[in-house]
C-alpha cells in the first residue's frame, strides 16, 4: 500500500512522468496518419484510374466513398469512446488504419478498393471524434487548446507529406505505394497506446475514481488530483444521459446549435474543394504539368502548416475567438479576391500568381481558424457525459458538408464558372463569420467542467457579484465564477 499522502498520489509505474504530453504526442501521430490517408488519393487517382480504366463516375466514388465511411464512423465514434474508452477507441483506429491502408494498396480491382476505402473512412470518422477527446481530457487546462490544436497541425503535416510522396512516386506511377505507406506508422503508434492509460474523465465516468486520481496526478503534477476528480464527479452527478436527445434540452440546446453550425460552416466554405480538386483549380489559373498536380499544392499546405503552428502558439494566450474570427475573416477576403481574379477571364502573368497567393492564404487562414478551433470546441463545448456525443454530432455535420463539397464542386465549376463558384463560397464564409461572432464562447483557461456554466447562464459567463455595502458581513454575498478573461 502506498504511503504517499492522499493529496499527492504517485503515478503508476506504467505511466511516464508528465504523461499528458505523451497523450498529446500520440494523438498527433494519429493526426498525421489521418491527414496522409485523406490526401493520398489525390495523387494515386491519376494513376489507378488508368490501371482500372475508371469512368468519371467511378473516379468520383473512389474519392467520396471515404467521406461516406467517415460519416458513419463519426456517428458511432462517440458511443464507442464512451462504452470502451477513449484509449480503446484509439487502438481500434490505429489497427484499422494499418489493416485497411495495407489492403487498399493491394486491391485487385476498383470494387475491392471502394470497399476497403469505405472501411478506412469509418476508422477516420472514429478517429476525428476519439483523438481530440483523448487529448483534451488528458492535458491541463493551461495547454489544452494548444494540445488539441496540435492535432490539426499533425493533420496538415500528413497532407503535406502526401503531396511530396506523391510527387516523388509520380515518375513511376506507383499509386499502390502512395496509398500503402501510412500502414507503417499506424502499426507503430499502437505501441505507446498500449502503454498509456485511459483519460481521467473516462475513469470517473465509469466510477473508477481511484484510477482517475492516479492518472490525473500523472498528467498534471501541478494540480490537486483529488480536487480535479471531485469537480468531474460533481459535474457528472448533475448530468443525465449522453444521448443526442439530451443535446436538444436546456441548457445545452444552445451549445448544440453552436457545434453543429460550426461543424457545417467549417467544410461548406470550401476548404476541401482545394484539397480534393486543386489540379482543376490551378488549371483554371493557367498552371500545367507536375507543378500543378503536386508541387503547388505542397507549397499551399506548407503555408497552412505554418498557420496552424502559429495558432498553437497564440491560442492559449489571445483566446479562441480572436483566432477563429481572424481566420474566417481572412477567408472572406481571399474568396473575394478569387472571385475578382476569375472574373477577369483567361488568366496570365501577374493575375495567375495573385490567384495562387489567394488560394494559399485561403487555405492557411482556414487552418489558422476553423481547422484548429473545430477540434478544440468539439472537445470543450459539453460536460463529460455529453462530450463525446456532442463531438460526434459536430463532426458529422462537418462531414456532411464535406460530402456536399466533394460531390458538387466540380460540376459547379463546369456549369456556373469559377468566379460564381468562389463568390458563392465567399457568401457562405461571410455567414460563417457572423455565426461565429454571435455564438462562439471564449473558453481560454477554463476547466472543462467550468465551461458548462456558460451554457447554463444563457450563453454568458457568470460574473462576480457587486461588492456589498461597507461593513456588510459575510452573508452579504457569495462567490461566483470569475468573469471571462478579456
Amino acid at each position: 500500500m502506498s504511503t504517499a499522502p492522499l493529496s499527492a498520489p504517485r503515478p503508476s509505474p506504467s505511466m511516464p512522468p508528465r504523461a499528458g504530453r505523451l497523450f498529446a504526442l500520440t494523438g498527433a501521430v494519429v493526426g498525421v496518419i489521418y491527414g496522409y490517408d485523406t490526401g493520398s488519393i489525390s495523387g494515386a487517382l491519376v494513376f489507378l484510374s488508368k490501371d482500372f480504366d475508371l469512368t468519371e463516375t467511378e473516379k468520383g466514388l473512389v474519392n467520396s466513398i471515404l467521406v461516406f465511411g467517415s460519416i458513419l464512423g463519426a456517428l458511432v465514434g462517440g458511443k464507442l469512446a464512451d462504452a470502451l474508452g477513449r484509449r480503446a477507441a484509439m487502438l481500434i483506429v490505429a489497427c484499422s488504419y494499418a489493416v485497411f491502408v495495407a489492403l487498399s494498396a493491394v486491391a485487385p480491382n476498383v470494387e475491392v478498393l471502394d470497399a476497403v476505402r469505405f472501411l478506412l473512412g469509418v476508422a477516420i470518422g472514429i478517429s476525428i471524434v476519439a483523438a481530440p477527446l483523448y487529448v483534451a481530457e488528458s492535458t491541463p487546462a493551461r495547454i489544452r487548446g494548444a494540445s488539441v490544436a496540435a492535432y490539426q497541425v499533425a493533420t496538415v503535416v500528413g497532407i503535406v507529406l502526401t503531396y511530396f510522396v506523391n510527387w516523388g512516386l509520380s515518375g513511376g506511377g506507383h499509386w499502390r505505394w502512395m496509398l500503402g505507406l501510412s500502414a507503417i506508422p499506424a502499426a507503430l503508434v499502437v505501441i505507446p497506446l498500449l502503454r498509456l492509460p485511459d483519460t481521467p474523465r473516462w475513469y470517473v465516468l465509469k466510477g473508477r475514481t481511484e484510477r482517475a486520481v492516479e492518472v490525473m496526478a500523472a498528467t498534471d503534477p501541478d494540480a490537486d488530483p483529488h480536487a480535479e476528480v471531485a469537480a468531474v464527479r460533481a459535474a457528472l452527478a448533475e448530468e443525465s444521459g449522453g444521448s443526442v436527445r439530451s443535446l436538444l434540452r436546456k441548457p445545452y440546446a444552445r451549445a448544440a446549435v453552436f457545434v453543429v453550425g460550426l461543424g457545417f460552416f467549417c467544410q461548406i466554405t470550401g476548404i476541401n474543394a482545394v484539397t480534393y480538386y486543386s489540379p482543376q483549380i490551378f488549371e483554371e489559373m493557367g498552371f500545367t504539368g507536375n507543378g500543378q498536380n503536386f508541387l503547388l499544392p505542397s507549397f499551399v499546405e506548407l503555408a497552412s502548416l505554418v498557420a496552424a503552428v502559429l495558432a498553437i502558439l497564440i491560442i492559449d494566450r489571445l483566446g479562441r475567438r480572436v483566432v477563429l474570427l481572424s481566420g474566417i475573416g481572412t477567408m472572406v477576403v481571399t474568396l473575394a479576391v478569387l472571385t475578382v481574379v476569375f472574373s477577369a477571364g483567361k488568366l496570365h502573368g501577374a493575375t495567375t500568381w495573385v490567384g495562387f497567393a489567394a488560394i494559399l492564404l485561403f487555405t492557411a487562414a482556414f487552418n489558422f481558424g476553423f481547422g484548429s478551433l473545430i477540434w478544440v470546441y468539439a472537445s470543450e463545448a459539453f460536460p463529460a457525459q455529453l462530450r463525446s456525443t456532442g463531438a460526434s454530432v459536430m463532426l458529422t455535420a462537418d462531414l456532411v458538408a464535406n460530402l456536399v463539397i466533394a460531390q458538387f464542386f466540380p460540376s459547379l465549376m463546369a456549369k456556373a464558372g469559377a468566379a460564381a463558384t468562389f463568390a458563392g463560397l465567399g457568401v457562405l464564409a461571410l455567414c460563417a463569420l457572423a455565426f461565429a461572432a454571435v455564438t462562439a464562447p471564449e473558453t481560454k483557461g477554463r476547466q472543462l467542467e467550468e465551461i458548462q456554466d456558460y451554457w447554463r447562464n444563457g450563453g454568458r459567463w457568470p460574473t462576480a457579484p457587486e461588492p456589498g455595502p461597507v461593513g456588510a458581513g459575510p452573508l452579504g454575498g457569495s462567490a461566483a465564477s470569475p468573469a471571462s478573461p478579456s
